[in-house]
């Protein structure tokens, strides 16, 4: 495949700044200039992370930063959805329980090998020392549909489904006692959302849903957190404002009979203005478009990324 067109993440070799920050009072947050976050409350007894990082290797920083400040075990991980560069460094927490939605568990039987596959492929550098995977795919250890609760002895940790937006199995945690919301993908702040496994009709209003919870202060699945009520608001209208976007001149196009090569090329345009600063645009833009494509024509839901359909799309679109 040496004559391929490469990933434009593939280009992106810049290590990233990492943040580690307290948010709230049992809150801190793990940050890399746009890379994935990963969300850690510390509680009375124990501590519980929400997404891994891509690789045990990555994961050993994240650990290394909780062992500044807590030497309480970390008994929870917490998927937020099933996306491997956000649960194959679980194996370095070595927790007692691995916390998913059914649908992330259901998506991982159906879909998890090929995206382990396909996302390696795409962005190497956010898979540092892809060796320390442990072979197999990551599974949770536990399921819920709709809402769990874990207590952290007296503090309340909510596990919440508030509806499909960045995949179907999409799960928030939310301390309600100081108002803090860990989004995982569904918000993203100054970085583009990834849409290759969304469901754009629901998207929206499942942010509305967020709202309504009120945050105060929000870790996204990437940027940098957001610690002010205008600065949660500004996050979720954002991401809200880029999904519609998206679908509206996807619409717009499939109405005209257009097809997807020029669907692609009027939304890239129509875009880039508005978003092109943020980070990974020219990377998101042919999956998130191909997949609402997908959805405004005939597949409700999003078909399975394999490494190959992953290269054709990027020859085809971004060639």
């Amino acid at each position: 495949m040496s004559h391929s067109k490469s990933f434009a993440s593939q280009a992106d070799l810049e290590e990233k700044k990492v943040t580690f920050s307290q948010i709230s009072e049992h809150a801190w947050a793990y940050t890399a200039e746009g890379d994935p976050n990963t969300g850690i409350i510390i509680g009375d007894d124990a501590v519980l992370v929400a997404d891994t990082q891509a690789t045990p290797k990555m994961a050993a920083d994240v650990v290394r930063r909780i062992r500044e400040v807590t030497d309480k075990p970390i008994k929870y991980v917490v998927l937020t959805h099933y996306h491997a560069v956000r649960v194959l460094g679980a194996s370095a927490y070595q927790p007692q329980q691995i916390l998913a939605s059914q649908d992330t568990y259901d998506l991982i039987v159906e879909r998890g090998e090929q995206d382990k596959a396909s996302e390696i492929g795409r962005f190497p550098r956010l898979f540092q020392n892809v060796e320390t995977v442990p072979p197999g795919l990551t599974w949770p250890t536990m399921t819920f549909t709709g809402k769990m609760t874990v207590w952290l002895g007296k503090l309340e940790v909510q596990l919440l489904q508030l509806g499909r937006g960045h995949t179907k199995g999409d799960t928030v945690v939310w301390l309600p006692g100081e108002k803090t919301l860990l989004s995982g993908d569904l918000v993203e702040f100054g970085a583009t959302p990834y849409a290759g496994d969304a469901y754009f009709k629901d998207w929206p209003q499942t942010l509305n849903n967020l709202a309504a919870l009120q945050p105060r202060v929000l870790v996204p699945g990437r940027g940098a957190a957001l610690t002010t009520p205008g600065d949660v608001a500004k996050g979720l209208q954002e991401t809200r404002d880029f999904i519609t976007d998206v679908y509206a001149n996807v619409q717009m196009g499939v109405a005209a009979g257009k097809d997807l090569n020029t669907v692609y090329k009027d939304t890239f345009a129509a875009l880039k203005p508005k978003y092109g600063h943020w980070v990974i645009f020219d990377h998101c833009i042919p999956f998130d478009v191909t997949r609402c494509y997908d959805e405004a024509t005939q597949y409700t839901d999003p078909r399975i990324w394999t490494a190959d359909r992953d290269r054709q799309m990027w020859e085809t679109l971004a060639g």
